[in-house]
């Protein structure tokens, strides 16, 4: 072999080498770890926020969808025209789109999808975002007429949530357990008590992801959590629940910290129909019995922003209102002397898996017992929460995270499980929902976030950062949660 032979060969193993190590750095498949384990895989079933975080956008799509940075984009629509009263949407949908079955997704599954969402026995958890609409007609296979009973400003901002999904009337009654969607993935596994897995969808209609499997893992112990992220067992730990460990991760190289914001309003949510719940003296009694620092402080390691109504303080149209509610012990005992319980009550304190639950709910009893309020504590599971305190309603107090976008709108049901019945603030939401000037909305955002913190609705407690550990090689986490989503269409691994 010649000098010159010898160094081409040399060469062209070198190349080959490169590579071979550029191909074996550029991972395809992810572990995602969890807290909290969904109890079905229908997000228009259920108000269960783990469902949307494995399969919004994932599996299922809608119309229109949500962006990592708030915003809503074409979903299945590819576009759509408005008539000049703000009644009538005209929806163009995308040729060529199938469910993953190999059937077709056309105006038939979107008529199927909004009427199933508002049939008088419909479970959808989010119906009354469909109340607006007065009929959906097929007009062709890719043309689909909305027609509103009356101008609603906010209807492509609600066909984005995951509530709003489109589904297939050939698939739905597995839903639950074997979702068929039109989104980037597929339904892979599920071993119940540990992991889902979906698999990339070779017919997706759009762009192909980067990774060809996921895995989602549910690790409800914040200590388990740390451990299983520290020994490198998983990629990335969505909403990491123990926030007293993230410096050592800062501190690592191997992982990088996200720390961001969601639209998750933590709040002591009230029973206001449950004596002595149901006087508002109390309530006001509840609120300034509550140090919300010291519960940010010492559930959240001092991650959370205060909030004094149910609005996200990102949100433009936000007014500070904690002042309304400032903790003032002397003043709470006040206010329940003169509502007749001077010696204070006890009710109970229904607490589902989160740590900002868990962890804030001894704190705000122990706050409530220095003013005379022996508040029970019961943990309960995910699932134990949605039918006895969501649906049954059986329940003095309870903590959780309203991680909707822009949800203020859920204070207009009575029927909603903290059972607050406001003609006034009934009457508000309508005006809101049929005015479509920006200036006047932020005007009318602000006078409900007034209402429901002058009638002390709720304890409103902080706003739910968003921390997420990951694996310094991971790319393309959403920072912030502008809804509940895991979105692995943009999730990928530098090499």
């Amino acid at each position: 072999m010649t000098k010159q032979t010898f160094r081409s060969f040399a060469s062209v193993l070198a190349v080959g080498a490169s590579l071979f190590a550029t191909q074996a750095l550029a991972k395809s498949d992810i572990t995602i770890a969890m807290q909290l384990e969904p109890p079905h895989l229908d997000p228009t079933s259920a108000a269960a926020q783990a469902i949307d975080s494995v399969v919004y956008t994932n599996i299922f799509e809608g119309l229109t969808r949500f962006m990592g940075d708030g915003s809503v984009v074409p979903g299945l629509a590819e576009s759509w025209e408005i008539t000049e009263d703000g009644t009538v949407y005209t929806f163009k949908l995308r040729d060529g789109v199938t469910f993953h079955d190999g059937t077709a997704m056309d105006a038939e599954d979107v008529k199927f999808s909004l009427d199933r969402a508002m049939a008088e026995d419909s479970a959808n958890a989010q119906k009354a975002l469909f109340d607006a609409v007065a009929s959906v007609e097929v007009v062709d296979p890719l043309t689909v007429k909305v027609t509103l009973s009356e101008p609603n400003g906010n209807f492509l901002f609600n066909m984005a949530w995951g509530d709003a999904v489109i589904v297939a009337s050939e698939s739905i009654e597995g839903i639950k357990t074997n979702p068929v969607g039109t989104g980037a993935f597929t339904f892979g596994d599920w071993v119940q008590g540990d992991s889902i897995t979906l698999n990339r969808n070779p017919d997706y209609w759009g762009d192909q992801p980067a990774l060809e499997t996921a895995t989602f893992k549910f690790i409800s112990d914040p200590t388990a959590a740390f451990a299983a992220m520290m020994a490198e067992d998983v990629d990335v730990f969505d909403n990491f629940p123990a926030p007293e460990n993230l410096p050592q991760f800062e501190a690592d190289p191997r992982f990088q910290v996200l720390v961001g914001s969601t639209e998750g309003e933590t709040i002591l949510s009230t029973n206001n129909k449950q004596p002595p719940l149901d006087d508002i003296r109390v309530r006001q009694a509840l609120a300034h019995a509550i140090d919300r620092q010291a519960i940010i402080d010492g559930a959240m390691f001092g991650y959370g922003t205060p909030i004094g109504t149910h609005f996200a303080p990102h949100n433009p149209a936000y007014v500070d209102l904690t002042g309304n509610s400032a903790y003032d012990p002397k003043k709470a005992a006040e206010l329940l002397a003169d509502a007749g319980y001077a010696e204070g009550f006890e009710t109970t304190l229904h607490l589902p898996p989160p740590s900002y639950a868990r962890r804030g709910g001894e704190i705000i009893a122990a706050q409530l017992a220095e003013v005379g309020i022996k508040a029970e504590i019961i943990n309960v599971e995910w699932a134990q929460w949605l039918e006895s305190v969501f649906k049954g309603k059986d329940f003095g107090l309870t903590i959780v995270s309203h991680t909707e976008p822009m949800d203020i709108g859920i204070y207009a049901r009575p029927d909603y499980y903290f059972q607050y019945d406001s003609t006034d603030f009934q009457a508000l939401m309508e005006t809101l929902n049929t005015t479509t000037d920006p200036d006047e909305r932020t005007k009318l955002m602000g006078e409900a976030q007034r209402l429901i913190a002058n009638d002390y609705v709720n304890g409103y407690l902080f706003q739910l950062a968003k921390l997420g550990v990951a694996k310094a090689g991971v790319q393309g986490l959403w920072e912030n949660a502008p809804t509940a989503a895991i979105d692995l269409t943009q999730i990928s691994w530098s090499e």
